[in-house]
């Protein structure tokens, strides 16, 4: 049954696991609260409701629309500094009757698509101008969501651009140039565009015992959280890092945190090889697709997925500077979880219709 709603069932079975996990875990960091609880569950399942309308599309459908989507997720971001809503010092979402959505995340999934659209209008590796039309493209909205300012999205969307860029054959001759490029303009970007805040986050990784009741809070309390967990962690439900609010954003951006703390070591690695498997899965789709513009698409949306979840556990870990991102599919969200669901229905799209064509 799961082969004719083209659903591939390896990656399938994954995400059922990780979304149990995380109504689990939710609703521990919630403190029992039903009412997130339920929520979550709600966005859960118009999630995985998204990911089924999209794995039935044809991937020369989305191939057509991926133009049209990058276009219209420009428009949202456009919009996000015009009449955006503004919250903890921030505008990064927009309103839209009676719901409240952030546009900046479906850029995650909207920029892969434009450039597997634009490259796969050519043979591979393509043309330098190529990839120059293609550093714009991702400069855009990286620079519209940094406006907001959102510098962790705004990170994320170009590091996914640019390794699509990798994968479509950008050479290492071009490669190491950029590299070094952004090198000897981090000092300019760090006094010149960033906000106060953010240079603090990024002091203060060194040493978050700096600002221990600043900037380095959240980072103290959630290295606090994973090493009490220990081996075998304190149990489901007995985060006292959560429950005694202790660990801010104990739902969202630090719901790794929670987990660590009352799974231990034996269950972060379990969530951890979790995540490997799903983002092997990807690669392995990528690996098979049948044409440029899925092999590239594939690709992409797996990078995007993999950053996302590096740059979580690596900010609750204290080895990344606090940036916001969350956790694909476990961490509590709206915006995110769909994102990211519907990504997967395009890895899934990509596998089972290059069946049929089989």
């Amino acid at each position: 049954m799961l082969e004719r709603l083209h659903l591939d069932r390896t990656l399938f079975y994954a995400l059922l696991a990780l979304a149990g996990l995380s109504l689990l875990t939710v609703y521990s960091a919630s403190g029992k609260n039903l009412g997130d609880t339920g929520g979550h569950a709600l966005r859960l399942l118009l999630g995985f409701g998204l990911m089924l309308v999209v794995a039935n599309m044809r991937p020369e459908t989305l191939e057509r629309w991926s133009p049209i989507i990058f276009g219209m997720a420009v428009l949202l971001l456009v919009a996000v500094l015009l009449f955006g809503t503004v919250g903890k010092g921030a505008r990064r979402w927009l309103s839209l009757a009676g719901f409240r959505f952030q546009p900046s995340e479906f850029m995650k999934l909207a920029l892969p698509m434009a450039l597997a659209w634009f490259f796969a209008r050519d043979s591979l590796p393509p043309r330098l101008w190529r990839f120059g039309v293609a550093v714009l493209a991702i400069a855009l909205p990286a620079a519209l969501i940094a406006r907001q300012p959102d510098l962790g999205t705004a990170v994320l969307v170009a590091a996914g651009g640019l390794a699509l860029l990798f994968i479509a054959g950008l050479k290492w001759r071009i490669i190491v140039p950029l590299l070094a490029g952004a090198v000897v303009a981090a000092p300019i970007v760090y006094f010149r565009f960033l906000h106060e805040y953010q240079r603090s986050r990024i002091d203060v990784l060194l040493d978050p015992q700096s600002d221990p009741l600043g900037t380095g809070y959240q980072t103290i309390q959630s290295m606090i959280a994973v090493g009490s967990g220990g081996f075998y962690g304190k149990g489901w439900l007995n985060s006292s890092q959560a429950h005694l609010e202790y660990l801010p954003e104990s739902s969202t951006d630090f719901v790794f945190a929670v987990f660590a703390e009352e799974f231990g070591l034996i269950g972060s690695l379990v969530l951890i090889g979790l995540y490997l498997f799903i983002i092997a899965r990807g690669f392995l789709i990528a690996y098979l697709a049948q044409d440029s513009y899925s092999r590239l698409l594939a690709g992409g949306v797996t990078l995007t997925v993999f950053l996302s979840f590096f740059v979580n556990t690596g900010m609750v870990l204290g080895v990344l500077p606090v940036v916001g991102v969350p956790l694909p599919v476990l961490s509590f969200g709206g915006t995110s979880l769909l994102t990211f669901l519907a990504a997967f229905g395009v890895l899934m799209s990509i596998q089972t219709h290059r069946r049929i064509v089989e």
